[in-house]
């Protein structure tokens, strides 16, 4: 019975590895498209090839959870909204003036903001290991972006950039939280598309109104690759796991694997940038790893009276 229990949470904690590999390449590939592709035409199109690669997929379950969209459209919207629309144009209009360490010091409040909104707003309770991991996971993604010199966090400047780009935190932190509160039935890959569907809409006259700007986009070959890996990885699949993950194992045990994103930026460096691996890489990593560990250990259960 127990094994029973447990397997859908073991396939939710795989679930969520994914997506932060796959989020690490879209902060790595949005800044490097900063001169090329202006933030709002990235994001536009980024999901518009998202919606083409999910609907043969997604137009079934869609039709026939119809009438469910209809009824929960409040919380699909709001969801929608936030870590759709919100949180990737943020990023993206964040990165035209934030620095890398910035961004990866921010991005780690994410799983602090989702524990903090969960307890304030939905009294979720946290449990002692919980914080512990969360607290462990943090120092290392600070020893990562600190390159191991805990100095360099006082030097750290920051920019009206950074506000834009943590309020895209507390974007994907709601989202967190309100996707726990879409009826389970509705099946994951339609809400998907439905999602990306309905941010379509919202992006368009925003898309429309940077052009009318003048802020116009250098399509070349670069531009294209960067868009199909936009499409693809960070927008159908690893929102696609990470909405399963949080419907299996809850919103404050997967916002920690957030915390994975410098690990795999470390590691993408490495492959792509030719950088080297030090010995503070392996100490963040192994506090992130431990941390996370820690703090997704079933709780013990209580021996009866």
């Amino acid at each position: 019975m127990k094994r029973g229990m447990l397997r859908p949470q073991a396939i939710g904690l795989l679930l969520l590895v994914p997506p932060p590999l796959f989020w690490a390449g879209n902060f790595i590939v949005g800044r490097a498209m900063r001169g090329e592709v202006p933030p709002l035409t990235l994001s536009f199109w980024r999901w518009v090839i998202a919606f083409v690669c999910l609907l043969p997929f997604a137009w079934r379950p869609m039709r026939r959870d119809w009438p469910l969209y209809r009824a929960n459209a409040f919380l699909i919207v709001r969801a929608t909204v936030a870590g759709v629309v919100a949180f990737n144009s943020l990023i993206y209009v964040g990165l035209q003036w934030t620095a890398a360490a910035n961004g990866l010091l921010l991005n780690s409040f994410i799983p602090i903001l989702i524990m903090l909104f969960g307890a304030v707003f939905y009294g979720q309770p946290l449990r002692r290991a919980q914080v512990f991991g969360l607290a462990l996971s943090f120092s290392g993604v600070l020893t990562i972006v600190m390159h191991g010199e805990w100095a360099r966090l006082a030097a750290l400047e920051f920019s009206p950039g950074d506000l834009v780009v943590f309020c895209a935190m507390i974007s994907w932190a709601f989202y967190t939280l309100w996707l726990r509160t879409i009826p389970p039935e509705i099946d994951r890959i339609g809400l998907m598309g439905a999602q990306i569907g309905l941010a379509l809409v919202a992006l368009l006259p925003m898309y429309l109104g940077e052009r009318a700007f003048g802020y116009a986009p250098t399509w070349d070959r670069d531009a294209f690759a960067a868009l199909a890996y936009l499409g693809v990885f960070p927008s159908v699949l690893a929102y696609l796991f990470y909405n399963i993950g949080v419907a299996r194992v809850g919103a404050a045990k997967a916002g920690l694997f957030i915390h994975l994103i410098p690990v795999f930026g470390a590691v993408l460096a490495v492959l792509f940038l030719h950088e080297t691996l030090h010995p503070y890489h392996a100490f963040g990593i192994a506090a992130i790893l431990s941390g996370i560990a820690f703090a997704v250990r079933p709780a013990r259960e209580k021996a009866p009276a």
